[in-house]
């Protein structure tokens, strides 16, 4: 097994292209052609978590965070940045971090922590914008059910909790190919008219690539009149943070005590009281403040998050209860997440939890 296989086991839980734009996630350090001896899975990639992977015989690490985020200009040393590149480069491991893309996937971040506080109904609290794709084609009549089953099992014409979706319309193609073509229906140099389908299916965008190459390799013409179009429909499959219920709901001081046990931090900075029950929560891991007006809108009881400043607290304005709980302690368990996915892709392989604490932050 290579680098590359890892990627793509990752990229299906978490595709790339779903990252945010200011991120810097997959391959960051190393070659995707290397052989894989085992996987180190950490939140943070320091000099330590190096050290754990010569240690462990682990030359690939799964980070969470990247440890290349801003540009490069020199790798001297002179700061625990390069020291970490250096120090992977000379030992020949690669780095691999997924941060946002983990953060906006279904199955990732803020479903881990929702499974933590044990949420149930649980549905992304921000919808991405422009991840669904349209693609319009048309094709004979007589081809129509291998085209479309094929763009099918590619991925196209999944809407929500519905597959093999697609629009299709009767109507006549013509065309006339030149001395240059090899036409499969018709004779060049003569205008053909042939009774086609206008077939009409929706897809994700990280698939974009492969319904395209799908749609040559399974359409009859030469030619492929084709169109692709970005949708402005809400994604509900992808997107930051995540919205759940509890069963029953609990007290403010209850729920406090929950969510500090739960998410084994020991210390939870919130807003006032409201003196109201908790059972609708919203959670976003890491540094969640720019969604305190999306929990509120979603009727949020309680909204669990990290990094809050002191003005972030008043924007509570008694319609919420805001809790920081700590960035590392709301994104601690993606390595566990991360260790139980790769595990059940590749069984029988050294996949190594990583027991160093990255953890910058210390309390009294």
């Amino acid at each position: 097994m290579i680098v590359q296989d890892v990627i793509n086991h990752l990229e299906e839980l978490a595709p790339m292209s779903y990252a945010e734009d200011f991120d810097n996630v997959g391959l960051l350090v190393g070659d995707k052609n290397n052989k894989v001896s085992g996987i180190l899975v950490t939140l943070d990639t320091l000099e330590t978590v190096i050290d754990e992977a010569i240690e462990k015989n682990c030359n690939l690490i799964v980070s969470f965070h990247p440890i290349i985020f801003k540009g490069l200009k020199t790798i001297t040393g002179k700061s625990y940045v390069e020291r970490v590149v250096i120090k992977a480069i000379k030992n020949n491991i690669s780095i691999f971090a997924i941060h946002t893309a983990l953060d906006n996937a279904l199955q990732g971040v803020n479903d881990k922590i929702c499974e933590q506080l044990g949420l149930l109904n649980r549905q992304i609290l921000i919808p991405q914008v422009g991840t669904i794709k349209k693609l319009t084609t048309y094709i004979p009549k007589d081809k129509i059910e291998k085209v479309r089953d094929s763009l099918f099992n590619a991925g196209a014409g999944s809407i929500g909790n519905y597959n093999n979706c697609s629009f299709n319309v009767n109507g006549i193609g013509t065309f006339n190919g030149n001395e240059n073509s090899n036409p499969t229906i018709g004779e060049k140099g003569i205008t053909q008219q042939e009774e086609e389908i206008k077939l009409t299916v929706t897809f994700q965008k990280h698939l974009e690539s492969k319904v395209l190459q799908t749609l040559f390799k399974n359409h009859p013409y030469e030619e492929v009149a084709y169109e692709v179009t970005t949708l402005e429909n809400k994604n509900q499959h992808i997107g930051m943070g995540m919205i759940g219920e509890f069963e029953n709901a609990m007290t403010e001081t209850s729920f406090l005590e929950h969510l500090k046990s739960t998410m084994q931090t020991k210390c939870v900075r919130h807003s006032s009281f409201l003196n109201k029950p908790i059972k609708k929560v919203a959670v976003l891991g890491g540094s969640g403040s720019f969604a305190i007006n999306a929990a509120k809108a979603a009727g949020a009881d309680a909204f669990v998050t990290a990094d809050l400043k002191y003005h972030d607290f008043f924007t509570a304005e008694n319609k919420l209860l805001l809790t920081d709980i700590g960035h590392y302690e709301s994104e601690q368990y993606t390595k566990n997440l991360l260790v139980a996915y790769l595990t059940k892709k590749i069984p029988n392989f050294a996949i190594v939890l990583s027991n160093t604490n990255t953890n910058p932050v210390k309390y009294l």
